[in-house]
């Protein structure tokens, strides 16, 4: 081959490689491989627990007492505005899940926010993790944010309630009809103002005050709802 023709043979080889409008040509790339198969497993079902399947009648009768290294506070449960919500709260506590978490949140002359399972001393397992993190729907009701209201705090999401409540020392009216109020204390609302009148940074206790133990016991009295 000719000198003259080898330099015609590249520049045609050259114009095969771009569009009539001057563009480069993508060029053709080798298919990935796929990736091994793997066995995935399914998540285990969510294990069962005491009040999975409990009436409304049967939860209004149940009460919460919390050992708090404070002191003790009780409180009444409204599951006939709320049952859901109660149903979750009364499995954390029958379950065990809320003994020796703290009140890890406190804004002073508002609320004290506890059931937060990852301040639980010893660590969280894997399963404790996956039923920390399991949501509930959002009940809002007709019960009033007033002082000694038990209600569930959850993030600026809807439906995103999972383990942590907080205890009112004042009013907040401006979460009615927006948070699941559920509960409201019967004796100790005097340890919740202690907690919350304690040194906190950034609404952080300085010394979060720990729940020992918490546990299910009968209501003293038929609970009158509000």
């Amino acid at each position: 081959m000719t000198k003259r023709a080898t330099i015609l043979m590249i520049a045609v080889l050259s114009a095969l490689a771009y569009t009539a409008n001057g563009q480069a040509t993508p060029q053709p790339t080798a298919t990935p491989a796929e990736p091994a198969k793997t066995n995935v497993r399914p998540a285990p079902p969510a294990a069962a627990e005491p009040f999975d399947k409990a009436d409304i009648k049967t939860m209004a009768a149940k009460c919460v007492k919390f050992e708090t290294e404070a002191g003790d506070i009780e409180a009444e449960m409204y599951p006939e505005s709320a049952p859901e919500t109660v149903r979750n709260f009364l499995n954390l506590v029958a379950t065990g899940l809320l003994d020796t978490t703290t009140f890890s949140r406190v804004v002073p002359g508002f609320v004290v926010q506890g059931g937060n399972i990852w301040t639980r001393i010893g660590g969280v397992s894997l399963a404790l993790g996956a039923r920390a993190r399991r949501t509930i729907p959002d009940e809002p009701n007709k019960i009033l944010h007033e002082r000694g209201v038990l209600s569930m705090a959850r993030a600026d999401e809807p439906n995103t309630a999972t383990t942590n409540f907080f205890i009112l020392v004042s009013s907040g009216s401006h979460l009615d009809g927006k948070f699941a109020a559920f509960g409201r204390v019967l004796k100790g609302i005097e340890v919740a103002d202690s907690i919350n009148k304690a040194p906190v940074t950034e609404e952080k206790p300085e010394k979060p005050v720990r729940i020992k133990k918490a546990s299910i016991q009968a209501c003293p009295a038929p609970s009158v709802q509000p």
